[in-house]
């Protein structure tokens, strides 16, 4: 199953656009936008893939231009993945847009491969997509008549065609054999190979179905190499020796005589366990001995795969159809019973048990991968450093208990950041998501406790620090000033509170017995003068 405008007809669902709306997806290739998608209407106004965008807004007044999100589009193919699992348990994906079906033994189950193609062709327009389709005896021939069926093979250059050609070459082009036609059964939007007429099926397509690379392609096609047929019958070393052993792969594939087996996308791990009552239940210490029977057999599930909860989510299921649900997050993803009991704990006082609870389930929403964080020594030393690692949980737990009252994004942590620039030597990262930083850069000079916006200092405009200055309303002496320490701006990056140009730093002791970080601004695209950014302890 092929899907032509997949890029383009996800971007007319999600964003709820006309299905006649000319549409482009474009794309950023050798620092150019090119269009990689394109809507059926779109394509109908003349526009092609490969074509620059501004040549298509030349052609197409109208045309709606949208950037490529490369994931979204994997996602959707993903869905479409699981959505084509109800005509085969055996579905691959096909990147970037096409999906691949084992439909051994389960044609039968939709009346017969017709009929099941007509299927796949309804569901995609309810869907609103374009499909082209393939069903043949193995996964190359399919692949190409999905994507080639019904095409010819153009000639290399205009004067490859054989009308153009010298006199004594169209006297040996008369004797060559005709193409056979291509032995196929069309079905709207698919093409039906008969078992065992892959040959016949694939001869008049060009040498492109076979998913050559352009190069390969290219040198076939001046050597008059154009269609399949015409590959069949050359000499196999004679290939294998002029364009590598991948010609010859690809068409013992299309044919069958090389296996080429489709491998069904892994399906992903699911972690949850469920516990039905045979009687309603309403009190915590009820939902607390039903927690302590279900939570040691998901941890279990967990460490087989070397997994760590993250975000779990426990559903309370009341008599009265309903159900209450709350979500938990841990500082850090882990396995053990005993550290996931007091967080749910915690979370108990939110549930209404109605009439009463007669399932509990317990599902894990997001998982991490566990593992050793540091291997150093022998085996002995190893253990006693993960051993250490392992106890020193107290900071975790303090985070995922603090998270569960008022939410895991609300606990930060400073970290480190590479600036010389003061305010910008540290950033606020979230600390059930961070580690906690180890080694802090020294500065090369003096910082002080407190950082604030600086605040105008009146004194003379002159770069010499003042005898005495006036600050925040009143007047100071100076007492003893230590600098300066100069900083400039980064020249790369217009920053608004840095146009007043470099920076003369003083740490400044004043007669009253204050401690201040004053600046003299040398004066950039602002005026100079003397400013107050900080006080020391």
């Amino acid at each position: 199953m092929w899907f032509p405008r997949l890029g383009a007809e996800r971007l007319l669902r999600v964003q709820r656009l006309e299905p006649d709306t000319p549409l482009a997806v474009m794309d950023e290739v050798r620092n150019a936008q090119v269009i990689s998608s394109l809507s059926a209407a779109a394509q109908a106004a003349g526009l092609h893939l490969g074509q620059p965008v501004r040549d298509a807004h030349a052609m197409c007044a109208h045309l709606v231009t949208r950037h490529r999100n490369a994931p979204a589009e994997a996602a959707f193919l993903t869905a479409l993945r699981r959505w084509a699992g109800k005509f085969s348990p055996w579905v691959a994906e096909e990147a970037p847009d096409g999906l691949v079906i084992d439909l051994s033994g389960c044609a039968h189950l939709f009346g017969g491969e017709e009929a099941l193609l007509r299927v796949v062709e309804a569901d995609c327009a309810d869907l609103g997509l374009s499909v082209r389709m393939g069903l043949a005896d193995t996964l190359g021939a399919a692949w190409a008549l999905a994507r080639h069926a019904g095409q010819g093979a153009a000639p290399d250059r205009s004067g490859d065609a054989i009308q153009q050609e010298a006199r004594a070459t169209r006297s040996r082009a008369a004797r060559r054999r005709p193409v056979p036609g291509v032995q196929a059964v069309s079905v709207a939007a698919g093409m039906i190979a008969a078992p065992g007429q892959s040959y016949g099926a694939l001869a008049g397509l060009p040498v492109a179905a076979l998913r050559l690379d352009a190069d390969t392609v290219a040198q076939l096609g001046r050597l008059g190499l154009r269609r399949i047929g015409d590959l069949l019958g050359q000499p196999r070393a004679g290939l294998a020796r002029r364009f590598g052993t991948g010609l010859v792969m690809r068409l013992d594939q299309a044919m069958g005589s090389a296996p080429e087996p489709v491998s069904p996308a892994r399906p992903p791990d699911h972690f949850a366990v469920r516990m039905t009552m045979p009687e309603p239940i309403g009190l915590e210490s009820d939902l607390l001995a039903a927690i302590d029977r279900m939570l040691p057999v998901l941890c279990d599930r967990l460490r087989a795969k070397g997994r760590g909860l993250r975000t779990l989510r426990l559903e309370a299921h009341r008599t009265d159809q309903a159900a209450e649900v709350v979500t938990l997050g841990l500082a850090r993803p882990s396995a053990e019973p005993d550290r996931i009991r007091p967080l749910l704990a915690m979370k108990l006082g939110q549930i209404d048990a109605g009439f009463g609870i007669d399932m509990l389930r317990i599902a894990a929403l997001q998982t991490e991968p566990v593992h050793d964080r540091t291997m150093v020594g022998h085996r002995e030393a190893g253990r006693a450093v993960a051993e250490r690692l392992a106890a020193n949980t107290a900071l975790d737990d303090l985070i995922g208990k603090l998270g569960a009252r008022v939410g895991l994004e609300a606990i930060t942590r400073l970290h480190p950041a590479s600036s010389h620039i003061p305010e910008k030597t540290q950033k606020t990262l979230a600390a059930a998501w961070s580690e906690p930083a180890r080694d802090w850069p020294a500065p090369p000079g003096p910082r002080p406790l407190l950082l604030w916006r600086p605040e105008p200092v009146h004194a003379p405009d002159a770069p010499q620090m003042p005898a005495r200055f006036r600050w925040r309303g009143r007047d100071r002496d100076l007492g003893e000033a230590t600098g300066p320490e100069r900083i400039a701006p980064e020249w790369w990056l217009d920053d608004p509170n840095w146009r007043s140009g470099v920076r003369d730093y003083w740490v400044v002791t004043t007669a009253q017995g204050e401690r201040l970080w004053l600046f003299y601004a040398h004066g950039g695209t602002m005026s100079s003068g003397w400013f107050c950014q900080g006080a020391f302890a």
